[in-house]
């Protein structure tokens, strides 16, 4: 067990519970599932590959192709052409990825003053996207390989009802989040 889940378990739900006046423990929000995306501008198999290829050494887990349901003729993408890859994450390795992230990885990043949270923000869904993806050392150990990947887009998916619940649990969890 992560020390995050023991720390939901131990001491955030009864935070919850305080904060949002909750009858029923069953119904308490909970961070659901991380799913993490590349999108692709090119069409060529050696980006999309060097995408899944990094996406698979970051989660442990192997990721999906996202193919395009409807051509468009402004960004020349035909129907059932790939335009990026994607990982869901759930559970164990949810929570292993989201200690690994907050513990390494942002910490790494250069200029790095806390994640700005928008008004659009959905009441069960927060994503923003990190730039500098070589800060996961799997990736800059082969920086060769991975040198031109695009920005990764991470977001975080909540069982909670409304917007102020979301915001409170991911701030519970140690995400630096700016107002």
């Amino acid at each position: 067990m992560s020390f995050l889940n023991y720390f939901y378990i131990k001491t955030l739900k009864f935070d919850l519970i305080n904060k949002f006046y909750y009858t029923n423990l069953k119904k308490l929000p909970d961070l659901k599932q991380i799913v993490l995306n590349f999108s692709c501008k090119t069409v060529e198999l050696k980006t999309i590959v060097t995408h899944l290829l990094a996406l698979k050494l970051i989660t442990y887990q192997k990721g999906t192709m996202s193919v395009s349901k409807r051509s468009n003729l402004l960004l020349k993408i035909r129907k059932g052409n790939p335009t990026g890859c994607k990982v869901t994450l759930r559970k164990t390795l949810l929570m292993n990825f989201l200690c690994k992230s907050l513990n390494e990885i942002l910490p790494k990043i250069k200029n790095f003053d806390k994640i700005k949270v928008h008004q659009k923000v959905e009441k069960n869904a927060f994503s923003f996207s990190i730039k500098d993806t070589l800060t996961f050392p799997e990736l800059a150990e082969h920086y060769y390989l991975f040198n031109n990947l695009s920005n990764l887009n991470l977001s975080f998916v909540t069982t909670t009802k409304t917007k102020k619940e979301m915001l409170f649990l991911l701030k519970s969890l140690q995400l630096p989040l700016k107002f």
